[in-house]
């Protein structure tokens, strides 16, 4: 089981040193002008963007709106099946410590986020690389972010966790319980699921080839797995957890790239949405 460990190294070596990562993207994916004019990667542009993430909502646009509304509609309607999926998942146990079921908790866990973000910094001073720095910048903004947003939430729904056996919908609201620091209150959003689909998101945005972008979220699948699996978990806190790092790192990784949402409200009533397709 020890080579689980490895995981992270590995992905490090593949986006850093190989031919489809980072630090050799196409020239069309990122200009130069990207990386040594429009972003310096440092602590100024950390403190404007960061500024910028949490008045977003503000200025937020109908196709936003819309987004929220979809995850919200889905969390609720994933919730009703909440305790037949808790019961099916749990009932067989012989895979608790599984390398897959483990490999998914540990890459959600402390060593790989900082094991990431150190070698992707590390290397991009040695080697004054901007494409990688622009990584190391990216994965350190989609967790500061995401993992803000989930305390807030978590405390905000004070929702027991399965183990707890109180049922799906226990829910304590900025109650005395939901404060309490070993968690047992705090289960949605799932917060492996918020640092996997983070980091997962940051690395697939910034490979080449397809199949390396789907490698990059296969981590992050087996943390949703595996979080359910062990009982962790609901399958709508994995759920909401999911889609809030991975519309955090989406943010993150567009400011830098100018990229537009693909999905746009041109009329509220009636609804009117549509879709950009490359």
């Amino acid at each position: 089981m020890r080579f689980i460990g490895l995981l992270p190294l590995l992905l490090l070596f593949v986006f850093e040193f190989s031919p489809y990562g980072a630090a050799n993207l196409a020239a069309h994916d990122l200009t130069v002008s990207d990386t040594t004019q429009a972003n310096r990667y440092n602590f100024s542009q950390f403190g404007t963007e960061t500024w910028r993430f949490f008045k977003q909502p503000i200025s937020w646009e109908g196709s936003d709106w819309l987004k929220l509304g979809v995850t919200g509609v889905a969390t609720v309607l994933i919730m009703q099946v909440d305790q037949p999926i808790r019961d099916a998942v749990t009932k067989d146990q012989r895979y608790y410590r599984s390398v897959p079921i483990e490999a998914g908790r540990i890459w959600a866990e402390l060593p790989p986020p900082v094991l990431l973000l150190s070698g992707f910094a590390l290397y991009s001073w040695i080697a004054d690389d901007m494409r990688t720095r622009k990584v190391a910048f990216e994965l350190a903004q989609a967790l500061l972010y995401s993992g803000g947003v989930h305390k807030v939430l978590n405390v905000t729904f004070g929702r027991a966790k399965p183990y707890d056996n109180e049922g799906p919908k226990s829910f304590h609201p900025f109650s005395q319980r939901a404060f309490n620091a070993n968690g047992d209150y705090q289960s949605m959003p799932g917060g492996h699921c918020v640092i996997a689909f983070a980091m997962s998101t940051v690395l697939s945005r910034n490979a080449g080839p397809l199949w390396l972008k789907g490698l990059a979220y296969l981590p992050a699948a087996l943390t949703f797995v595996s979080r359910i699996y062990q009982d962790r978990h609901w399958t709508s806190d994995d759920f909401i957890g999911a889609s809030l790092g991975y519309c955090t790192a989406t943010w993150v990784v567009d400011q830098h790239e100018q990229g537009e949402s693909r999905v746009h409200v041109a009329s509220i009533f009636p609804l009117t949405v549509s879709i950009t397709l490359d």
